[in-house]
């Protein structure tokens, strides 16, 4: 199989629980028995998706069809994260009961706040990194020192942080599973008076007394974090994860609708929709505009995935190209704010960070 081969099976695998058409299309494929189950593994690994396939092959009864030695090693892992997953949502509720006790109310984000929504059939299915909840400006620093109060301390300790983010930097507390991240904003400065704080409060709904997103800036913000925030956008490439997060979403609410009420970023809204309804087989809740944009989007995607080395130049350029862009626009914060200038000091005088950060651009030693 070839990588582009593999990353379709898997996801239309996610789907085979809600759509027909895409169930006897993969039993089909089992059946003949050409899969490259270690390319399945490696890659569905990668896109953080091993457990959710896992849960779907086993509620479309497909388990049969796998090694045994594979679908052993896929319970394991699942029921690892299962238990994980569950010290996240007992996680929450004491945050969220700490929080509320202050007079602080947190809006819970991403795959946390989907765990508590019941999004998923089996809370298995989503790996989960960090818990991220957001909060009005006027109580982050408070939110802050409540915090640390508590017992939550820097994961990473660093001399220096990068100043003005718009999140804390991730803090966890001694024998908590989970770190956490305190937003003020929810993307970057330029979409920042966009899609915001004040943006999302006036639809949230609450369950057992956790403030969640509405269903439909879930979805919105399930594409914006890997889109706009990881630059997936520039790269033409798509998450699995939170392909598979939008894609239950859009069972919950139009997607098209959702992506329609924003302006600055319908662009890279409707292009991910378009790329997800490619990658999952035309499902219905994902239907998109069919605009130049996406369908020039949706062909420069399905380029990247030949994996070809005129992809991986390109791919090496564009990393260059945000490097670049990402050095410049901190020489101009350091013009402004002194904060920006001791950051950086301290940045270009820390060797490793330095070659961590930028040896891709640096000339390669031949000899």
């Amino acid at each position: 199989m070839s990588y582009k081969e593999t990353f379709y099976f898997i996801a239309r695998c996610l789907t085979i629980s809600l759509e027909k058409h895409n169930k006897l299309a993969i039993e089909k494929t089992l059946q003949a028995k050409t899969i490259d189950w270690d390319a399945v593994v490696k890659l569905s690994t990668q896109q953080l998706v091993f457990p959710a396939l896992y849960c779907n092959l086993k509620r479309a009864g497909f388990l049969r069809y796998l090694p045994q030695e594979l679908v052993n090693y896929m319970e394991l892992v699942t029921g690892l994260n299962r238990q994980r997953n569950q010290h996240i949502i007992t996680q929450v509720t004491a945050l969220n009961t700490l929080l509320l006790k202050h007079g602080i109310r947190p809006i819970f984000l991403k795959g946390a706040a989907n765990l508590i929504t019941g999004l998923y059939t089996d809370i298995a299915e989503r790996m989960i990194g960090d818990i991220d909840f957001i909060l009005p400006k006027n109580q982050y620093k408070k939110a802050i020192a409540l915090l640390r109060e508590d017992g939550y301390t820097d994961v990473l300790k660093y001399h220096y942080h990068l100043p003005m983010q718009r999140h804390y930097r991730r803090i966890k507390k001694e024998n908590n599973i989970a770190a956490i991240e305190i937003h003020k904003e929810l993307l970057i400065e330029k979409y920042t008076t966009e899609f915001n704080f004040d943006f999302v409060k006036k639809d949230t709904q609450t369950i057992n007394q956790v403030c969640l997103l509405s269903y439909a800036n879930k979805l919105n913000l399930s594409i914006i974090s890997k889109q706009i925030t990881d630059h997936q956008f520039y790269y033409k490439t798509i998450s699995l994860r939170n392909a598979y997060d939008v894609y239950l979403l859009s069972k919950k609410t139009n997607a098209q609708e959702a992506t329609s009420k924003l302006n600055k970023l319908k662009k890279p809204l409707q292009c991910f929709l378009a790329g997800c309804y490619e990658i999952f087989n035309s499902p219905d809740s994902l239907v998109y505009p069919k605009t130049k944009k996406t369908a020039a989007y949706v062909k420069r995607f399905k380029k990247q995935l030949t994996n070809t080395i005129q992809v991986k130049r390109k791919q090496l350029f564009v990393k260059k190209y945000l490097a670049i862009k990402l050095f410049f626009y901190t020489l101009y914060k350091c013009m402004i704010y002194r904060e920006y200038t001791i950051w950086l000091f301290y940045k270009i005088t820390d060797k490793n960070w330095y070659k961590e950060k930028f040896s891709f651009l640096m000339p390669k030693n031949n000899s």
